[in-house]
């Protein structure tokens, strides 16, 4: 098959792949989206225990189906799904939105897990009202259904706020009845149904009553031209040396369904595009970058962090009863979710402690109520025993008064259990501290419950709390007993960021030092959304469409320029002393006991015309710092280098450095580090520009603060020694369509600030 090149290849089709398809589409640009799953069509989705039993994603063992099951050894599982539609085919419709507070900056956090929202919820506000009109957003319509009701009931009693969060799902006019197709036609061609309140959104609608993405967004996609594919998983992707990318995917056939194939062995297709864009959710996109990591020399090394399972939490109220004995919530009836309890968080302000979060009831099928009540053995059995003896009494009396009714009655039982109980969606603000990496050629997660113990603790608390409202005992999910925890909503590995220090991508999702290379998922989430993520995973691809089709216009056929970087490595050393406030006292005290401190950083400034334009001349930076008394080398978590910001008090510029780095013992700690650069007698230039002094502060301080209120861990000098300074000369490297254009750019910014700061010395030279 010959190459093809397109505008765009969209990898995956969930929230950030169907949008970015459909914006991509609709402004003109030819579209490949690549699904590695199959559609679905109303009617489709498996119901019966064999259907069930092959509705898994392992190709390779010939499973083709729409549940992909992800298992780490970090104590962490995680369910995502494989289909045309994404997670849209198996998610429970809510579409609610983050916080305005909870767009945090920086929170100091005690065990590491940095988070930094470079966008705010005014940035995705409008872009949050055009997802939700393509989605059908509408307040579950029927507030008297028994969970929806036992819901409100405990919020009210707790004091706890109480809503019903917008659906994605059409209510017609009565359950089951015929919905129109949208102005975008129906991409199945056949019929869907209003909902039918049965509980089985989680397992895919077989009424097409939810409104998918294939339902919407897709469906819009094709109907502008998009070329949507099926069974076509990518392999791997790389720039092309002239601009733009290469991808290569693989075909899982129809006919190889439900057989075990060799899919390492499979052939690769290949096509190339100006944009591409990765939206295979957090684990799909991150998977795909640390796997093709070595066609991105340069890639930011926050790549795999920032990981969360956005707090995700199952519990289960059992045995609900009220004042008049059994207390009827039935789960099954409704969408999976109808209503949401929050419960705020410290940013919000006001009495709140902790991180917040919000409860949501969950329903399931009724087939769900017959297996829990099939599962009571020892109470079935005694039921079918007596059924037997009552029918043997009834033949050998040859009675005609026996009531079978009242027997059949008492063999089904009273079902008590199913009808009392209510599993308790639990979602927020965990820490998003967990890592993805590969080992061997599979992802691994490094994540630990502990760092976001308090917030689990006061979440089971408060589930708990609603379980003794209801009269209901709490349990929680067995694999809880395990310490395993399960999500539904996992979000980063490729986080967006302020800079290459920070995140993998910049606001807008594009990966950092590689135009034209998107990440539009949950992968680009720098931290927990809180809410379902599904609506801000949207948004957030709505908003970086708007920037993509602003860039180039549907007419232009150059694609973007490249930006313009400059990178280098800078390697300082010297003595640091603890508990010392003073740098100046710290290097000499740290002298005299031997106490050194090195850092080794990479520094890039990602855009030279801008950093030159903005008067804070900020740039990232990427390395480690290493003192023994600070526990070895530890790795830098996030860095902020300004380069002669100028004292408007003085002929004085400032450099001012800022790492977050953890302690051995998992203590946060921030280095500041201030160069003076000013004009005074004798010569003094040298001494300036390579001299550090260092404060090494308790906590991830956010730029602004200056540790004035900070514990002092340790304070010191450093510098550049000249054999460090000539290697540090030998790594300036610049990108761009004109590299030493832009380095001379850069060495002219360089040298005219410190002309601006030295001339007068040397004007008034003899």
């Amino acid at each position: 098959m010959r190459d093809e090149h397109v505008d765009a290849v969209v990898v995956g089709s969930g929230f950030g792949g169907s949008v970015t398809a459909y914006r991509l589409a609709e402004a003109g640009r030819s579209v490949v989206l690549l699904e590695r799953g199959k559609a679905y069509p109303p009617g489709s989705f498996a119901r019966t225990p064999a259907e069930m039993g092959r509705n898994l994603w392992d190709p390779s063992a010939g499973l083709h189906g729409l549940f992909d099951v992800w298992s780490f050894r970090g104590g962490l599982d995680g369910v995502v799904s494989s289909g045309l539609g994404g997670g849209s085919l198996i998610y429970a419709n809510v579409l609610l939105r983050k916080d305005e507070r909870w767009f945090v900056h920086e929170s100091p956090l005690p065990r590491g897990g940095y988070e930094h929202w470079p966008i705010s919820r005014a940035d995705l506000e409008p872009h949050y009202d055009a997802v939700e009109r393509m989605l059908g957003g509408t307040p579950y319509p029927y507030p008297e259904t028994r969970k929806t009701a036992a819901m409100r009931h405990a919020a009210d009693r707790l004091g706890l706020a109480w809503s019903t969060p917008p659906l994605a799902i059409s209510f017609g006019a009565a359950p089951g009845s015929p919905i129109p197709d949208g102005p975008y036609g129906n991409l199945h061609g056949l019929p869907r149904r209003s909902c039918r309140l049965c509980g089985e959104c989680d397992i895919g609608c077989n009424d097409g009553a939810k409104n998918s993405l294939d339902h919407t967004y897709l469906s819009a996609a094709r109907h502008h031209g998009a070329d949507l594919r099926v069974r076509s998983e990518v392999r791997a992707f790389a720039p092309l040396p002239g601009g733009g990318w290469e991808v290569r995917y693989v075909t899982h056939e129809l006919d190889a369904e439900g057989h075990r194939t060799a899919t390492r062995d499979l052939p690769q297709r290949r096509i190339t595009c100006d944009r591409l864009v990765l939206a295979a959710g957090a684990f799909g996109s991150s998977y795909l970058l640390l796997r093709n990591r070595a066609a991105l020399p340069g890639v930011s090394e926050v790549l795999g962090n920032r990981f969360s399972g956005n707090g995700d939490l199952i519990g289960f109220l059992i045995g609900a009863r009220n004042s008049a004995g059994p207390r009827r919530i039935e789960s099954s009836r409704g969408p999976v979710i109808t209503s949401a309890i929050r419960v705020g968080d410290a940013v919000d302000g006001g009495d709140a402690t902790g991180r917040g979060f919000y409860i949501e009831d969950a329903g399931y099928p009724v087939f769900v109520e017959w297996l829990a009540e099939a599962a009571r053995q020892h109470s079935n059995t005694g039921r079918a025993a007596r059924f037997a003896l009552l029918r043997l009494w009834a033949w050998l009396t040859r009675s005609s008064t026996a009531n079978v009714s009242a027997m059949l009655a008492a063999l089904v039982g009273p079902g008590r259990l199913a009808e009392g109980s209510l599993p308790l969606l639990g979602m927020g603000r965990d820490v998003p501290d967990g890592v993805l990496r590969l080992r061997g050629d599979q992802l691994d997660v490094r994540w630990r419950a502990e760092t976001s113990a308090e917030y689990l603790r006061r979440l089971r608390g408060t589930m708990r709390a609603i379980a003794g409202e209801l009269g209901a005992r709490y349990v929680d999910n067995p694999l809880w007993w395990m310490r395993r925890l399960i999500t539904v909503h996992p979000l980063g590995g490729a986080p967006m960021g302020r800079h290459s220090g920070e995140g993998v991508c910049d606001a807008y999702g594009q990966v950092f030092g590689f135009p034209g290379l998107h990440v539009l998922d949950g992968a680009l989430l720098p931290g927990p959304v809180g809410p379902n993520p599904a609506l801000t995973i949207a948004a957030v691809a709505d908003r970086a469409c708007d920037r993509m089709l602003a860039a180039r216009t549907p007419a232009a056929a150059h694609r973007p320029a490249p930006l313009s970087t400059v990178s280098f490595t800078e390697e300082m050393k010297g003595y640091v002393a603890a508990g010392v406030d003073d740098p100046g006292r710290g290097a000499a005290l740290g002298r005299e006991r031997d106490h050194r401190l090195m850092f080794r950083l990479t520094i890039t400034v990602e855009d030279v015309d801008r950093f030159v334009a903005d008067a804070a001349h900020e740039a990232g930076a990427t390395g480690y710092v290493e003192s023994a008394l600070l526990g070895g080398r530890r790795p830098v978590r996030a860095a902020w280098f300004n380069l002669f910001v100028a004292d408007p008090t003085a002929n004085r510029r400032w450099m001012r450095y800022r790492l977050h780095f953890d302690g051995a013992d998992g203590q946060p700690l921030t280095l500041l580090g201030v160069k003076d650069v000013h004009d005074d007698p004798g010569v003094d230039l040298w001494r300036d520009t390579t001299t550090l002094s260092v404060r090494v502060l308790a906590g991830h301080l956010p730029p602004g603060d200056d540790g004035t209120t900070a514990p002092v861990v340790a304070s010191g000098v450093i510098t550049i020694h000249a054999p460090d300074f000539l290697r540090q000369l030998t790594t300036f490297r610049a990108t761009g369509p004109r590299p030493a254009h832009t380095l001379s750019e850069f060495g002219r910014f360089f040298l005219g600030e410190l002309w601006d700061v030295y001339h007068p010395m040397i004007k008034a030279s003899p």
